[in-house]
């Protein structure tokens, strides 16, 4: 050490002898790559820490060439930047709780949104999302599903109502992906009653027929079932083709809904099925009776409607006329 200063000898006293060499000065200092790095860059970074009183401070340090009478020294420069990387370091904690923060707001949205597509179309969502409110649509092209159990009632009441109800949740979970995979949308339940729509809200032109197929394959997935466990489930289905209008109803609970006779009369037509029997509308009948085989059941009085025409949908395939 040919020279220091005050302040370099106050940060980095020697031990006893006042000549000791810099790597026993500075401990982060390696002299060798320090040699290599000057060679190639004219100059070598590193930081080093250093005691003030019971304070300590943060250094950034470059050594670089220089010559001077004919002889070559190395410089060493020490600046103190203490605050600076306690700014750092509270930006970089900053960064990382607003990160944080992000991530749980984004968890948070995907729960709501999850919660929300549950009980309403994604395109209603959407509307809902962008614009804050929605607007009561009139669908013209629609097809309604309205499917409930026979005796489930007194099944609730003899039975253990945990396993009642596991049961029932077990079978709406698959007739979500039933009805999911033929591109139509579960709309409800309530109790044991089932609801589902085809053309709301984005319109299908095979919405009789994608619903019909879903409420075949309901049936079909209700006969598997009872083959296989020892409590007997029988299913009444109507299905009915006609305008509707479909709208969110409430303000502090949403809960998106359709309404109009189309919805009634296939409530009622469920209520007039027979178990595991799928009733179909003349109107429902008009628009599949190309692709599925339907038995005609003849004129039916129905409350609030008169004299109905009813259709057995008994399954797919080539039309068989009875």
């Amino acid at each position: 050490m040919v020279f220091e200063n005050g302040r370099f000898f106050e940060w980095f006293p020697p031990d006893e002898d006042v000549d000791d060499s810099l790597p026993a000065r500075l401990s982060n200092v390696d002299l060798a790559q320090a040699r290599t790095r000057i060679a190639r860059r004219g100059k070598y970074s590193f930081n080093e820490t250093a005691g003030e009183g019971a304070r300590e401070v943060s250094l950034a340090g470059e050594l670089r060439e220089c010559e001077l009478a004919g002889c070559r020294y190395l410089i060493v420069e020490l600046h103190d930047v203490t605050k600076q990387r306690e700014a750092e370091y509270l930006l970089d904690s900053y960064s990382k709780m607003v990160e944080r923060h992000t991530r749980d707001l984004q968890r948070e949205k995907d729960r709501v949104e999850k919660l929300l597509l549950n009980i309403m179309p994604r395109a209603v969502y959407e509307e809902m999302r962008d614009s804050g409110f929605t607007t009561p649509q009139r669908f013209d092209e629609a097809t309604i599903l309205m499917l409930d159990f026979v005796g489930f009632t007194d099944m609730a009441i003899s039975r253990d109502p945990t396993a009642l109800i596991t049961e029932l949740n077990d079978i709406f979970t698959v007739f979500d992906r039933i009805v999911e995979h033929f591109g139509c949308d579960r709309m409800k339940t309530i109790g044991d009653a089932y609801m589902a729509v085809s053309g709301i809200p984005e319109t299908n032109a095979d919405h009789a027929e994608s619903l019909a197929r879903a409420a075949v394959r309901m049936r079909r997935y209700i006969e598997k079932r009872n083959a296989s466990h020892a409590e007997q489930w029988y299913c009444r289905i109507g299905l009915h083709s006609g305008p509707v209008i479909g709208s969110i109803v409430g303000v502090q609970k949403y809960v998106y809904d359709v309404f109009g006779p189309g919805v009634n009369l296939a409530s009622r037509m469920e209520e007039l099925a027979e178990p595991m029997q799928i009733l179909v509308s003349a109107d429902t009948y008009a628009l599949i009776k190309s692709d599925f085989e339907l038995s005609d059941l003849g004129e039916h009085e129905v409350k609030g409607f008169g004299s109905q025409r009813f259709f057995g949908l008994v399954g797919e395939g080539t039309p068989v006329r009875r």
